[in-house]
């Protein structure tokens, strides 16, 4: 399953882009990345069997293992991509939340938007190792 990161601001040479090359470098699942302008451009299209996955403040907040378990479901079902949007700096709109699979929160106080696509890569690897029986995960 392709775990699709789309992402609106360029994340340029910062020490954030780093963390996200870390992580996503060490995920052994198909990975990419989609950088949007702040406002426009084109969102690659949805295709069959994608799964949308919108971070906001409003979302379900997940520990570790319950959002592995959530991915490994959808890998399971023959989900061929798990789509990670991270929205503008006003967030999605109702209808935009309406249209997605999981809301997912990161918690209830807000976090820049570089870094909290650097906290998902990391949690998509902890996600990843999970599944994979690897003790990266330490729980409790």
């Amino acid at each position: 399953m392709l775990l699709h990161i789309v992402a609106r601001g360029r994340i340029g040479r910062t020490p954030e882009a780093e963390l996200l090359d870390r992580y996503l470098g060490r995920i052994a699942w198909p990975t990419r990345v989609t950088e949007l302008p702040d406002r426009g451009g084109r969102v690659p299209a949805i295709e069959g069997h994608t799964k949308r996955v919108m971070l906001d403040e409003t979302g379900e907040m997940l520990g570790s293992t319950g959002f592995a378990q959530r991915l490994g479901r959808w890998r399971d079902e023959g989900v061929r991509e798990a789509r990670f949007e991270l929205g503008p700096a006003d967030g999605f709109a109702d209808a935009e939340r309406e249209d997605a699979d999981l809301l997912l929160s990161f918690g209830r106080v807000t976090w820049p938007h570089l870094l909290a696509r650097a906290m998902l890569a990391e949690q998509l690897f902890r996600a990843t190792t999970i599944l994979a029986g690897h003790p990266y995960h330490r729980e409790g």
